[in-house]
C-alpha cells in the first residue's frame, strides 16, 4: 500500500473484509496487521472505538458504521439497522470508560527491571507503542504455580513501587507472575491521566467492578463470563528492553572469558 489510509477509510476496510461484525479491539489489531496503518500510538482500540462513536454522532445516519452489541460493530451497508438512536451514541462513546481503565493478567516477574522505580512495560496490542504502568493505582495479585497468594493495593505508592517492595519482603520467593487492576486511563501518548476523577461513580459501577476484579482475578469456576460493565482494556507484557541487553552483554562477557582461558 503506497500510503496510510486515514483510521475511519482503515476501519470500513476491515468490516468490508471481514464481513461480520466485530470487536473495536479486533478491528484495531486487523488494522495493522493488514498494513493499513503503521503509525503507532499507545491506545489504538480506544481511537477505533472514539472514530466510530463521532461518526454515529456527526452522521447519525449517514455514519457507515452500526453498533451490533456491545464494544461490537459492523459496516451499516451490512447490517438491517433502526435510525441512529441517542442511547446507541452515548453506549459508544463509552465503551471503554469505568472504573477500572487497564488491566494485566499473569504478568511474568522475570520480565520487569527490579529497580527502585521499575518499568512495567505492556501495551495494548502488537505494534502498539509501550506503555509504563508503574505509576499506575489499583489493586494487584501475585500469583505462583497454584493461584493467587497475595491481593494488595496501592494508594500512596505507585504499583511498581509497591510490587518492587514485594521482590525483597516475606513474599519474595513465594510469587511469579502477578496480575493488576488499574484506574488511570492510557492517554494516546502512552502516559497515564493520573487527574482522571473518579468522585462521581455510581455505587453500581463499583459494585460491579469489585465483582469483575474477583472474577477475573480468581477465575472461580462456576462464573462463565466477567462481571457486568467491566469495559477495561486488557494490556499484554513487554519484557525491559534492558534485560535483553543485559543477557547479550552476558553471553559477550562468557565469550570473552573463553576465549582468554583458551
Amino acid at each position: 500500500m503506497d500510503s496510510e489510509l486515514g483510521w475511519k477509510e482503515a476501519i470500513a476496510e476491515v468490516l468490508k473484509a471481514e464481513g461480520v461484525p466485530m470487536h473495536y479491539a479486533d478491528i484495531a489489531e486487523q488494522i495493522f496487521e493488514r498494513g493499513l496503518r503503521t503509525e503507532s500510538t499507545a491506545t489504538p482500540a480506544n481511537t477505533v472505538v472514539s472514530i466510530i462513536a463521532t461518526s454515529l454522532k456527526s452522521e447519525r445516519e449517514a455514519s457507515p458504521f452500526v453498533r451490533v452489541s456491545r464494544g461490537v460493530y459492523a459496516l451499516r451497508a451490512f447490517q438491517q439497522a433502526p435510525p441512529v438512536a441517542e442511547s446507541e451514541i452515548e453506549q459508544a462513546e463509552s465503551e471503554f470508560t469505568g472504573l477500572i481503565n487497564a488491566f494485566g493478567m499473569f504478568w511474568d516477574r522475570s520480565r520487569v527491571r527490579w529497580e527502585s522505580e521499575p518499568r512495567i512495560l505492556g501495551q495494548q496490542q502488537a505494534g502498539a507503542k509501550p506503555v509504563d504502568f508503574c505509576g499506575q493505582k489499583g489493586v494487584y495479585l501475585l500469583h505462583d504455580s497454584q493461584g493467587v497468594v497475595y491481593v494488595g493495593r496501592t494508594t500512596d505508592q505507585s504499583m511498581g513501587k509497591r510490587l518492587q517492595q514485594h521482590t525483597s519482603d516475606r513474599l519474595t520467593g513465594r510469587w511469579t507472575r502477578f496480575s493488576w487492576f488499574g484506574l488511570y486511563p492510557v492517554e494516546p501518548d502512552g502516559t497515564l491521566k493520573t487527574s482522571a476523577d473518579f468522585s462521581s461513580v455510581p455505587i453500581n459501577i463499583v459494585i460491579a467492578t469489585m465483582e469483575a476484579v474477583l472474577i477475573e482475578g480468581l477465575e472461580p469456576r462456576q462464573n462463565r463470563k466477567r462481571g457486568d460493565d467491566f469495559k477495561a482494556i486488557e494490556f499484554l507484557q513487554v519484557e525491559d528492553p534492558k534485560l535483553e541487553m543485559n543477557r547479550k552483554l552476558a553471553v559477550m562477557q562468557e565469550l570473552a572469558s573463553q576465549l582468554k582461558s583458551d
